[in-house]
């Protein structure tokens, strides 16, 4: 991770499931300061934008140098940048980035001020990544969705093996069904019955629903790529000849 702000990364690093990867060594990051690596005594990092206009833009010779160190040790990493010009985050791109994490590692530039030197971009950086259409003070939290998201797909970070599978976006492109937990009644609400029936087949069968059901509602772009069984594609058809009776009453 090449940041000019390590210390933003270092209270991350070190609480919840990330914490705790890194703590049983499942999880390994290096953090590299930019700044470590300039001649002058005020470790300038940052220069003004060639053809004018506002900001800053980082230099690219102490940025070259961080990467150069940091394949040093990773030699066949992938190099990849967070910016809002880059590709968006999607789970498919996440399990990609695990697998290469997993076999040769990944070196991840947070950008500051206007962004960096785009010879930089061109000469170095394999991709870019984006974590949505929206712009932040500098690429460190972007980086931190990155590493949260990657570190949840290594086995044996999270507590159960199935955890990662469930989760919205998993394995069959679905969004996560409901879920609930004591009391089971608040205020005026009960838990649904079938989650306290201890039919686990019946539970099964209501999860699917639920997630099918809160994916149609929420995200019906993601039923295209889904995987869905028979069952499932009669389920969505049952769903919508429910909520065509709804309009037409």
């Amino acid at each position: 991770m090449i940041t000019l702000f390590p210390e933003l990364l270092e209270s991350f690093l070190a609480a919840g499931v990330i914490g705790r990867a890194v703590k049983e060594n499942k999880v390994s990051v290096r953090l590299i300061n930019p700044r470590d690596f300039t001649s002058d005594k005020h470790r300038t990092v940052d220069d003004r934008p060639f053809g004018g206009g506002p900001g800053m833009v980082m230099k690219a010779e102490p940025l070259i140098a961080a990467i150069q160190a940091a394949k040093v040790a990773l030699p066949k990493a992938r190099t990849v940048y967070l910016s809002p010009q880059g590709a968006p985050l999607k789970q498919q791109m996440v399990r990609e980035l695990c697998e290469v994490f997993d076999t040769d590692g990944i070196v991840l530039i947070a950008g500051r001020y206007e962004g960096i030197d785009e010879r930089v971009i061109t000469e170095f950086v394999d991709t870019e990544i984006s974590i949505g259409d929206f712009v932040l003070s500098g690429g460190e939290v972007a980086a931190m969705v990155v590493i949260d998201a990657v570190s949840r797909l290594i086995p044996g970070v999270l507590g159960h093996p199935l955890s990662a599978a469930e989760d919205s976006f998993g394995e069959d492109g679905l969004l996560d069904h409901p879920h609930y937990t004591r009391p089971e009644v608040l205020g005026q609400n009960a838990v649904p019955a079938v989650l306290t029936s201890g039919d686990h087949e019946a539970i099964a069968r209501w999860r699917r629903k639920m997630a099918l059901a809160r994916t149609q509602e929420r995200r019906s772009d993601l039923l295209a790529k889904a995987r869905l069984t028979a069952a499932d594609k009669l389920v969505l058809k049952q769903l919508n000849e429910a909520q065509n009776r709804n309009k037409s009453e």
